[in-house]
């Protein structure tokens, strides 16, 4: 008896840690006093004698892994690296002030502003990134809290400037952000934004057992806050330098976004349909790579 009273008491601990049910009943079936049910637990009790081996446990349910359960999951530190670019629908003959021409040369144009594709790197860090399960785990609702680094590598040699000195005209100063062909040629030369950006997307996953498995597909929309802006250049005349400043780039960024997962591969992608800059340039990002994340 004395062990028995040990095993009820071990059972009854089991179920009350797992937290499925109430266990402070014992609920004993009518007519059936050598069978006890604790919660989940059945105790069957054969024989006179009480023993633990006279007893047989029954477990009338498997309770599943919590963390599959549960409807919310979250992934931490989750990693993209890709590439970024734009789609330049720049009308340069009314940019404005924007761009500073030299006297007697061609006046800038969307040929200044291409890229070197393989050289314009997109690297977003995320904080965290949480799953919302909707319908049994096969529809969820995606967010989080990350940043997005963005450099875009320049062909040419352009420069941004903010309050200085106009090239070209000694003398004559501005207060606002212009870009203008500089006079030497770099071997490094990007512009780098960095946005604060939080993701919402809506995914449907076909597997729902576990991670790395099956297809998922994601879709939906972004809003970043810009919080740094760079022309990052290096010559064998200046050497390494990091102009900061405010260079006309619009300080909120509304983006759409995409998630396509085989299994353990996962792409992303992401298309702004409004301009990065603020007033003058109707340049319009985008980003494509690869993502290292749980799910």
């Amino acid at each position: 008896m004395k062990k028995l009273t040990i095993l009820l008491a071990m059972a009854a601990f089991y179920n009350g840690a797992s937290a499925q049910q109430d266990t402070s009943s014992i609920k004993v079936p009518a007519g059936k006093n050598d069978t006890i049910r604790i919660g989940n637990i059945l105790i069957i009790k054969k024989g006179k004698k009480s023993s633990i081996n006279d007893s047989t446990i029954i477990a009338t349910k498997n309770n599943t892994d919590k963390k599959h359960n549960s409807k919310v999951s979250t992934n931490y530190f989750v990693l993209d690296l890709g590439f970024s670019n734009y789609d330049d629908q720049t009308n340069y003959g009314n940019a404005g002030s924007y761009l500073v021409n030299k006297p007697g040369s061609p006046a800038l144009s969307g040929n200044d502003f291409k890229l070197r594709t393989g050289k314009s790197i997109n690297v977003n860090i995320w904080f965290f990134m949480q799953r919302l399960s909707l319908i049994k785990h096969n529809v969820n609702l995606k967010y989080g809290l990350g940043l997005e680094l963005n450099n875009y590598r320049y062909k040419s040699n352009i420069s941004y400037r903010e309050n200085g000195t106009i090239p070209y005209s000694p003398g004559t100063q501005t207060t606002g952000a212009f870009v203008f062909r500089d006079s030497i040629s770099f071997s490094k030369n990007k512009l780098a934004a960095d946005y604060l950006t939080i993701p919402l997307m809506l995914n449907f996953a076909s597997n729902n057992a576990g991670k790395d498995k099956g297809i998922s597909i994601s879709a939906g929309v972004s809003a970043g806050y810009l919080y740094g802006q760079r022309n990052k250049q290096k010559s064998s005349i200046r050497g390494k330098e990091k102009n900061k400043g405010e260079y006309d780039l619009e300080k909120f960024k509304l983006s759409y976004i995409a998630e396509l997962g085989f299994g353990p591969i996962k792409l992303y992608g992401s298309y702004s349909p409004k301009s990065m800059y603020e007033h003058s340039l109707d340049i319009r990002p985008y980003t494509l790579g690869f993502r290292f994340s749980n799910w």
